[in-house]
């Protein structure tokens, strides 16, 4: 098995059966579990993989040391998916020590009845494995409170957790370099706006303590090993945390006979005759909500609208709102809203609600509430929406 770069080699495994990670985000291609060796006077492994995969972990980690013990297993994140595997590893390494940081061996013992033989480590301590010297950065809330990131600074590579992460199997290459990479960037920002997507200040202040590092390599617990487009990846993760965006609007609506659909579809053309080049439209009943909120962390505008619904909002459309609002969006995001009824109105209202109570979003245009189907009158209140959204994005 070749190495990743001095001495340090992949033995992580590709889960191409899960359909939901976490029980929640759709998985079209995959993910991987991504685990790695330092071989050196010590065996040093980083991270381990989901205990469905514990075998065949197992044998890439014998492919590349055989009967050799291994020294210490660092845990830079005790979510399952990394963790999973601690116990029965212990099982087949009994001498093994566990290097991690206060929060981590509570969690050790809580998750997996586990203590011992641990080494407790704070933000900038070091550990010797011969060659290679550990530095260990500790980056709370990215995205659990124990997180932490390892620096092997003989080989300036980050051993980074989830940070810097993204869906997709690994289909035979590991490194950025050796691979077609096209497919992993919307994965990415899907990957972060959904579950890192909270923490943009934790992320910063990660980002901060890494400023002025140079590195040769991130090797993250999911998707590829980022060596050639590092700069880019760092770029990608200090934006969205930022929560910057880019001029375009995304348009989600719910719809139960087509009629609030066409409303969107008005909204759309005005906002593209207007000059809006970027814009997405989505049925928030047919498409997965993962992929809104990954085009809500990209661009800058965002008009909802749904029907009425048993006195209330739509279904799917409140689900959404909450969706967002659970993110806790920071920075120059605009929302315009739009809605329908049959006899009582009430969507347009909960909208602003949402709005006022937990988006907190700059407004923009005048809300659109039309009574049971379209009219040339309610036609060009649409186009006033869309043209109003327009206006403050390319101005």
């Amino acid at each position: 098995m070749k190495p990743i770069t001095n001495n340090i080699y992949y033995v992580g495994v590709n889960d191409r059966n899960k359909t939901l990670f976490e029980g929640l985000w759709p998985l079209p291609n995959g993910v991987s579990y991504n685990s790695y060796l330092i071989v050196d006077e010590k065996v040093c492994l980083i991270d381990t993989v989901e205990i469905d995969f514990f075998i065949q972990f197992v044998e890439n980690i014998r492919r590349v040391i055989g009967d050799r013990p291994i020294d210490y297993l660092v845990v830079n994140h005790m979510e399952p998916d990394h963790s999973g595997s601690l116990a029965l590893i212990r099982k087949y390494y009994p001498d093994i020590q566990i290097v991690g940081n206060k929060k981590t061996f509570g969690m050790m013992q809580g998750f997996y009845g586990l203590s011992g033989g641990e080494v407790e480590v704070k933000n900038g301590d070091t550990l010797s494995l011969g060659s290679h010297e550990l530095q260990f950065v500790l980056t709370p809330m990215v995205h659990w409170p124990e997180t932490m990131m390892t620096l092997d600074t003989t080989s300036r590579t980050l051993f980074s957790g989830d940070a810097f992460g993204c869906f997709g199997a690994l289909n035979g290459g590991v490194v950025d370099s050796q691979i077609c990479c096209d497919t992993f960037w919307l994965e990415m920002v899907r990957y972060y706006s959904n579950i890192v997507g909270k923490y943009g200040t934790p992320v910063q202040q990660a980002l901060k303590k890494l400023a002025g590092v140079e590195l040769e390599y991130i090797c993250s617990t999911h998707g590829p090993v980022w060596h050639e487009y590092i700069g880019r990846v760092i770029g990608e993760y200090d934006r969205m945390s930022k929560y910057e965006v880019e001029p375009g609007i995304v348009i989600c609506y719910g719809t139960m006979y087509g009629n609030t659909e066409r409303m969107a579809e008005v909204i759309a053309k005005a906002a593209s005759e207007a000059g809006v080049k970027n814009i997405v439209m989505y049925n928030v009943s047919k498409t997965h909500h993962s992929y809104i909120l990954r085009d809500i962390f990209r661009y800058s505008g965002l008009i909802v609208g749904a029907p009425t619904y048993n006195t209330g909002l739509y279904h799917e459309m409140e689900v959404l709102l909450s969706e967002i609002a659970g993110k806790d969006i920071k920075g120059n995001h605009y929302l315009g809203w739009f809605g329908s009824h049959g006899w009582a109105s009430k969507a347009c209202c909960k909208i602003e609600e949402w709005n006022e109570t937990r988006l907190h979003f700059e407004t923009v245009g005048e809300p659109v509430d039309m009574k049971q189907s379209l009219t040339a009158d309610t036609e060009a209140q649409c186009e006033a929406l869309g043209r109003a959204m327009a206006k403050k994005l390319l101005n």
